[in-house]
């Protein structure tokens, strides 16, 4: 296994990972995206019934799973979101540092979490903890995010020179929705635990308002310089 080359910032005696680790934390990701989207599926367990009473029953308990059909495909979504907000994330990130490796490696952890967590508030929808413990874990992964994003465009040399002001901006504001969101679902969790879920519905509405300034696209600054 190769390790990853190291440069010096000129402005600083900090090592910095190169591209190429980079390339290996965005596999190690949609590895780690991967398994927990597949392992939301073991959540649907086909139920049990009398021998040949299936005919009869099986469309009735087919039925009443869908609490857990409905937070599977709940789940499933939310992480593809997460997953493509790392994806375009790390379009810009160009270097890495420790830091930012494990801040990159605590929201792996938290998405690994999210299957227990659907499977609990997929059993146990109706009790506030469930809801809870189902809200925090999105939570925490929408802020560590926005941590990781604001981490990496502070330091200016790890992102790529051509990304703007205006596009780093537009983007802290998108990697915030959900931690907002979750936040909302936490305080109805506290009324109705067992519809609190229903806020993330919300976020595909929210994410549409903030379009992306087209001034801020990093192709339209190369065709300038290539011109």
């Amino acid at each position: 296994m190769q390790s990853g080359k190291l440069h010096m910032n000129a402005s600083s005696s900090k090592p910095i990972i190169s591209a190429m680790s980079t390339k290996r934390v965005g596999a190690l990701t949609d590895a780690v995206f991967a398994i927990a989207m597949t392992l939301l599926v073991l959540n649907l367990e086909i139920p049990t019934m009398p021998k040949g009473a299936a005919a009869l029953i099986l469309p009735k308990l087919v039925l009443g799973l869908w609490p857990k059909f409905f937070n599977y495909a709940l789940s499933f979504i939310l992480l593809a979101v997460f997953w493509i907000v790392h994806h375009g994330q790390f379009r810009y990130i160009k270097f890495i540092d420790h830091k930012l490796l494990w801040i990159n490696i605590l929201g792996l952890m938290l998405v690994v979490l999210i299957p227990f967590s659907t499977s609990l508030i997929a059993q146990y929808g109706d009790v506030q903890v469930a809801a809870l413990f189902f809200e925090c874990n999105l939570f925490g992964i929408g802020s560590i995010f926005y941590i990781q994003w604001s981490y990496a465009t502070g330091k200016r040399h790890l992102i790529d020179r051509g990304l703007t002001p205006q596009t780093i901006l537009w983007s802290k504001r998108r990697n915030l929705v959900v931690p907002v969101v979750s936040l909302v679902a936490m305080g109805v969790s506290f009324v109705y635990p067992d519809w609190s879920e229903l806020a993330y519905f919300a976020i595909p509405f929210i994410l549409s308002r903030y379009r992306r300034p087209d001034s801020t696209l990093i192709e339209k600054t190369e065709e300038i310089k290539v011109k």
